[in-house]
């Protein structure tokens, strides 16, 4: 899922390419849809709710049964022990996969997925992208990573070790904070050109561009 057209990623981009002209870091710009799938979340509820169902059956069978008979307009059945468990296990699986079924609803989905998993996966996800597009891959380790997950209203800022030494991980909440006003308003673009803006300019003070930097990764923005 695109969420920014071409002159937006321009907005991002050309606010990487002017941060990086007063410093030798260099800004790496990632915008996710989401950090992950959940499908571990999504199966851990379905199978939560089975359970819980089907507990309850066992618990207060008459209720369900008074249910079952009245639907079927039948005059009360005596049921035998095999039959109370297979209406178990099959109450139990067709709750499973209701809910399943329900939570493909994305709005849904997200809503269940407790705020501490989300702010794990986004940080997982950012240290990944880090990995593989900023850490160590220029000369003075100076790499840094804005990462931001729209699914899971997340933000994270990850950096070289050289960066992180000098660096405060308080100073890039206030950039974070700075990014995260406009997005809320839903300036997407807007709000990252701002957080790049507030990286350039903590990292033109402990680490100037000198007179033979060069550009070692690209500015554009990562839409993934």
């Amino acid at each position: 899922m695109a969420y920014l057209n071409e002159d937006q990623h321009k907005i991002v981009s050309s606010a990487v390419k002017e941060a990086e002209l007063t410093t030798s870091g260099e800004i790496v710009t990632v915008l996710a849809d989401r950090s992950d799938e959940y499908t571990d979340v999504a199966l851990w509820w379905s199978l939560g709710l089975s359970f819980t169902v089907m507990s309850l059956f066992a618990a207060f069978p008459s209720p369900f049964l008074n249910l079952w008979d009245a639907a079927i307009g039948g005059w009360g059945h005596e049921w035998t022990t095999g039959e109370l468990v297979s209406m178990t296990i099959g109450l139990g699986l067709l709750t499973f996969l209701i809910a399943l079924g329900l939570q493909q609803w994305q709005p849904l989905k997200f809503f269940l997925i407790p705020a501490p998993v989300k702010a794990s996966r986004a940080h997982d996800q950012a240290i990944k992208h880090f990995k593989v597009g900023a850490e160590r891959r220029t000369i003075g380790a100076t790499g840094v990573l804005i990462y931001l997950s729209m699914r899971e209203h997340r933000a994270e800022i990850v950096a070289d070790d050289s960066i992180a030494e000098k660096v405060n991980a308080e100073v890039w909440g206030e950039a974070m904070g700075d990014m995260i006003v406009r997005i809320r308003k839903g300036q997407v673009a807007q709000g990252m050109a701002a957080g790049v803006r507030d990286v350039g300019f903590v990292l033109s003070e402990h680490f100037p561009r000198g007179e033979d930097d060069e550009n070692e990764l690209p500015d554009r923005l990562i839409e993934v």
